[in-house]
């Protein structure tokens, strides 16, 4: 159960009340969009960032969404309950679905969950990764946008189960890789690696999500020192850079010490400075 539930145009309700009815297209089919978004100091970090990027997949999706300003404000309300109830780190989660299976307008709602502390030790301990393969080509969902890469649905069932696959081979997380070789993302997460001062991403030609927190460490990267820089990488040569990491929202900035059992050389300085960069705090 959520700690705060709060609903479009209802505010803030019981999180043991239902608010889904059975013919939700969320429900029946995953179409809709989401966003999930670090709460720290009762705030929500990024949110104008996870907006937009909500609105777009919703564009990419072909339905439309409440203006970003009733989402902002949605939020907003579900935040207020949450400094009432907890000062501690949480989880925003925004998600809209097409509505009902009949037609009618989209379901909106919002939840906020205390982030358990072992979504953070990553940041402190780093991540095992073995490389899942795509399936496709690194430029195929470019050119097929049916496949809806770049875009956040709630569709998520694939990225469960090589969660899942990943933990059985005894690993923390996955790495998608393109049937071509290039190293892409994590399931819920973007890759970022060091090349000299040079801070690396996944070029979105490539058809992987926006990261907010990647593209904010990017942005913010001069401050360390650190060009920046948007390509592709072979899952080979990922194995030989001087760093590498999976960011996301709530877990924030994790570097990765193996990939498929290889050890991966470290950059605890780099990694310290993307830390502080992004405000996530590391867990003693």
């Amino acid at each position: 159960m959520a700690m705060v539930t709060a609903v479009l145009h209802r505010g803030v309700v019981d999180s043991d009340e239902p608010i889904l009815c059975a013919d939700d297209l969320g429900v029946l089919r995953g179409d809709g969009v989401f966003e999930t978004i670090n709460v720290r100091d009762g705030r929500a970090f990024l949110l104008d960032r996870h907006l937009a990027r909500m609105v777009n997949s919703a564009r990419r999706m072909e339905f439309e969404l409440p203006p970003a300003e009733e989402l902002a404000a949605l939020a907003e309300r579900a935040l207020e309950a949450w400094r009432e109830r907890s000062a501690g780190e949480g989880a925003l989660r925004l998600v809209a679905t097409r509505g009902r299976e009949h037609g009618g307008p989209p379901t909106v709602f919002a939840t906020i969950d205390p982030v358990p502390r072992e979504r953070t030790l990553p940041r402190r301990d780093g991540l095992r990764v073995v490389t899942a393969s795509l399936g496709v080509d690194a430029d195929a969902r470019g050119r097929a946008p049916w496949l809806l890469g770049g875009v956040k649905a709630l569709s998520y069932a694939t990225q469960m189960a090589v969660g899942r696959w990943a933990k059985s081979q005894g690993a923390d997380d996955a790495l998608w890789v393109s049937a071509d070789g290039y190293a892409l993302e994590g399931p819920t997460s973007s890759l970022l690696w060091l090349e000299g001062d040079t801070l690396c991403t996944t070029d979105l030609s490539s058809g992987v999500l926006p990261g907010t927190t990647s593209a904010f460490l990017l942005d913010n990267a001069p401050k360390a020192g650190l060009r920046t820089a948007e390509r592709l990488i072979t899952a080979a040569e990922l194995k030989r850079v001087e760093a590498a990491w999976l960011s996301s929202s709530v877990r924030g900035v994790a570097f990765i010490t193996t990939i498929d059992g290889a050890a991966l050389d470290q950059r605890p300085d780099i990694t310290a400075e993307l830390h502080k960069l992004a405000g996530f705090e590391v867990p003693s």
